[in-house]
């Protein structure tokens, strides 16, 4: 069988559990063996350990000889698809169902050595609603984070089927050319946790998560890391506040809903750093609902928008997953969560508004459905002026020229720095949230935004020059200080791999904790 788009298995598993070593009994009901076809043609002892196991038969040397001769000769992946088939054991009263799935064999220079996509549709496709032992036979060790992120992108957490689905345990067992160590398997159960955790906040419709749920959970995520004993603190800004501390683009997209925006700030001091040192800064985009606004969408194009909060979501589980495990140990860490939902109201923004951000630039609204940027601009100024950055990274799903200019599994990185701007595509490829640089030429951009009784507006002129790099460089307009006096900035815009088939994805998670390995 060949694998399809899916990426999302239909069940709910209760717990994912990550191990290195062969695992299992005679109560699972699946083993799921996934790898290369390099791997299979000389099989891990790891992978034919957990099938002896699990057939719980004293002489399994039948049953060993089978698999290995349906995985040398039956399994036929294309260059750009894998394959998979199954095969049922006899054991006992119930039989043990073995799946062999096979990466695609080749892939591109711009792409993920770590096939995780393909690793991510195998399993949803061939997912059954039981307990279930998931092998992955990675062919290099550096990619293990990228498979566990994967296996847990394909088993979302979010449902509110009638009646709900049995829940039931997952183990992942990741095999390695070279033994993985402790630490390894500790981060790595750590993200694929966080990574469920993001899908699930993120799949959320409005009703069940906004912004008085995105503050909570941000509170959470740091009462959870200082109960283990963490150094972090929580700052919010709400309502009124924001508007009297001159944030104007959150309270202005915001101010129309029944729950007031909020600028989040969660902030992680390592041991031995010192307080006030030059600090790593992410910043996210939570437009929990998006209506558009007064510039209105239409049906089709509302529906989903609860997936607006995409960038916000990834970075608040990535700052819990780089605390928890110990990813960031040498400079100050904070989150900023931008929240609001663009609703229709009384007091909803108008087109011709005018409103002034907290940079001091004063923005023309030509476009209420261009609101990210907006909230953004707030975002990274108060970044800038609060919370020493070294390194900025903002992360958004942003615009839909995002999907033609880069697709859908490349985000688009608009960057200020060389250096970064290969360590965030670097990074991209070892953990598969993929990232591909756009031009950054500021002066080509800058125009686009010209005012007539404003600094400029929110909303380009011409649809035809690079919008997705107008988007970031209007994020940029509000920060020229401090890239000025040698920032580095990231932009990444997110907005179609941070969704598949109606399910989040988590796209960023991963991309940040690799970011701090570089």
């Amino acid at each position: 069988m060949t694998e399809s788009s899916t990426t999302t298995s239909a069940f709910y598993p209760a717990s994912i559990e990550v191990n290195n070593t062969a695992s299992g009994s005679d109560n699972v009901k699946t083993v799921l063996l996934i790898g290369d076809k390099s791997v299979y043609e000389s099989p891990c002892q790891v992978s034919l350990d957990t099938v002896r196991k699990c057939l719980g038969k004293s002489d399994t040397t039948n049953d060993i000889e089978l698999l290995k001769s349906v995985w040398t000769n039956s399994l036929q992946p294309s260059k750009d698809k894998g394959e998979s088939t199954e095969l049922f054991f006899h054991r006992g009263t119930s039989p043990l169902r073995v799946v062999m799935g096979v990466l695609p064999t080749e892939v591109g220079r711009h792409s993920t050595p770590t096939k995780s996509h393909s690793i991510s549709s195998i399993v949803g496709d061939r997912a059954e609603n039981e307990g279930m032992v998931i092998v992955v036979m990675l062919s290099n060790a550096t990619y293990a984070l990228a498979a566990s992120c994967a296996v847990a992108r394909a088993f979302p957490h979010y449902t509110r089927k009638t009646p709900s689905s049995n829940k039931f345990d997952v183990v992942l067992t990741l095999s390695s050319p070279t033994p993985l160590d402790s630490t390894t398997i500790q981060r790595c159960k750590i993200a694929a946790k966080a990574i469920r955790h993001v899908c699930a906040m993120v799949d959320a419709p409005c009703n069940e998560f906004g912004v008085d749920e995105a503050v909570s959970e941000a509170q959470a995520v740091v009462n959870r890391l200082k109960n283990l004993k963490h150094e972090v603190t929580f700052q919010v800004i709400r309502g009124e506040e924001l508007n009297q501390k001159g944030l104007g683009g959150i309270y202005g997209v915001g101010r129309a809903a029944s729950t007031p925006p909020a600028l989040i700030i969660c902030s992680y001091l390592p041991p031995n750093v010192a307080s006030g040192s030059p600090s790593i800064v992410w910043v996210g985009k939570g437009i929990v609902y998006d209506t558009g606004g007064l510039s209105l969408k239409d049906s089709a194009n509302m529906v989903g928008m609860k997936h607006d909060m995409g960038g916000a979501g990834a970075l608040l589980g990535g700052f819990e997953a780089a605390v928890e495990g110990g990813w960031c140990t040498e400079s100050p860490l904070h989150y900023v969560g931008c929240f609001a939902e663009n609703a229709i109201g009384p007091l909803a923004t108008r087109p011709d508004d005018i409103h002034k951000l907290y940079s001091g630039k004063t923005v023309e609204i030509n476009n209420t459905d261009a609101e990210g940027r907006l909230v953004l601009s707030d975002g990274v100024a108060f970044a800038a002026a609060h919370l020493n950055p070294k390194i900025m990274l903002d992360m958004a799903t942003l615009t839909g020229a995002q999907g033609v200019a880069t697709g859908q599994k490349h985000a688009a990185l608009y960057c200020n720095d060389d250096e970064l701007e290969l360590k965030v595509v670097s990074a991209g490829k070892l953990t598969g949230d993929l990232a591909h640089p756009l031009p950054y030429s500021p002066e080509y951009f800058r125009k686009e935004f010209a005012s007539k009784v404003a600094d400029m507006k929110n909303s380009v002129k011409s649809r035809t020059n690079a919008p997705s790099c107008c988007a970031g460089q209007f994020i940029a307009n509000n920060m020229e200080n401090y890239l000025q006096s040698g920032g580095k900035w990231a932009h990444v815009d997110m907005a179609y791999p941070s969704h598949e088939n109606e399910r989040a994805t988590a796209y960023g998670l991963a991309l940040v904790l690799g970011l701090l390995q570089e």
